[in-house]
């Protein structure tokens, strides 16, 4: 089952077929103080942070590309990993992801966020090129550049995510 909190202050839980309604209520009781603190964070956003109307996408498209490229660009000095191409989306729940064809892609909402956070974010997917998992190998990597990729990986999961529902 899966819990998301809602800019709006709504959650909803997604549940297999066959999980009865009981269970559902348990798991909700059983996150009950997850589902408060997010409710929280919620509130505490700054709802201008990121854009949510669908044709700011189309408004934002080309400078987040651009900031994208830049930032991989950047820190593929590092790695020297052979990236094969690199877009944005307007995507509700990821901030970038890498596929097996060496394609990065990442979030437009990345260029409201902190250039400390996303750079982590372009870290993380480049070190995909190199390792297509999130073994310890792979954290390794991460770390040669972003030393404090934990801490960061905390504030993006506790707070940040949030802005992706938009």
């Amino acid at each position: 089952m899966r819990l998301n909190v809602y800019l709006d202050g709504n959650f909803v839980v997604t549940r297999p077929r066959w999980v009865g309604e009981f269970v559902v209520e348990k798991f909700i009781l059983q996150n009950a103080d997850w589902v408060l603190k997010k409710l929280r964070s919620v509130k505490s956003i700054d709802q201008d942070v990121a854009p949510d109307r669908p044709q700011q996408f189309a408004e934002h498209k080309d400078r987040a590309l651009e900031f994208v490229r830049s930032r991989v660009t950047y820190w593929n000095q590092f790695y020297h990993f052979d990236v094969a191409n690199i877009g944005v989306r307007n995507q509700k729940t990821r901030w970038g992801s890498c596929s097996s064809k060496r394609t990065l892609s990442f979030n437009f909402k990345m260029v409201f966020l902190a250039l400390h956070l996303a750079d982590y974010i372009i870290v993380h997917e480049l070190c995909h090129l190199q390792e297509l998992n999130h073994s310890p190998a792979f954290w390794r990597l991460v770390e040669r550049t972003i030393p404090n990729h934990k801490e960061i990986r905390n504030i993006l999961a506790h707070r940040h995510t949030l802005l992706l529902l938009k």
